[in-house]
């Protein structure tokens, strides 16, 4: 017999319901330092503090706006306008979109760097702007403007 699911519980009364009040810290795992390096501290220009052992951190940038679980399906559609991810790219691992202050001159940038757009400077149909590419470490970043998290700034 199926066990019934159980009944939620308020989290105001329970204090061992998790809430998750912001986006502590994001990365990726590093295979290749030295192209790490150069797109994150040399290319976009993040000030970076070095530890032991090349672990790089900052926090000096402000924390993510947006957490979220992107089905492949739709990345795959926002980036080829196909469900399905093409099979000479690697499948990502995780996205991470950078607000830029202009994303028509970031992505030029990038170019000019020899990173290849798998989207360029396109306007999403929920208004966001966005250039897409692979890091070096296979995660489907992003160059952003995203006008509702820019509003009262």
């Amino acid at each position: 017999m199926p066990k019934k699911p159980k009944a939620k519980k308020n989290p105001t009364e329970d204090t061992s319901v998790i809430k998750v009040l912001f986006i502590a810290g994001f990365g990726p795992i590093v295979r290749d330092a030295a192209a790490s390096r150069k797109l994150y501290a040399d290319d976009l220009d993040i000030p970076f503090k070095e530890e032991t052992g090349g672990y790089l951190h900052t926090e000096s940038l402000q924390g993510a706006r947006s957490f979220a679980l992107w089905p492949l399906s739709q990345a795959a559609q926002s980036c080829f306008g196909s469900a399905s991810w093409p099979g000479d790219i690697p499948v990502p691992q995780a996205w991470l979109e950078f607000e830029v202050d202009s994303v028509e001159r970031a992505t030029a940038a990038l170019e000019q760097r020899d990173y290849r757009m798998l989207v360029r400077n396109k306007k999403e149909p929920w208004g966001q702007t966005v250039s897409r590419f692979m890091s070096p470490e296979g995660l489907l970043a992003g160059l952003t403007f995203t006008p509702w998290m820019r509003e009262g700034k």
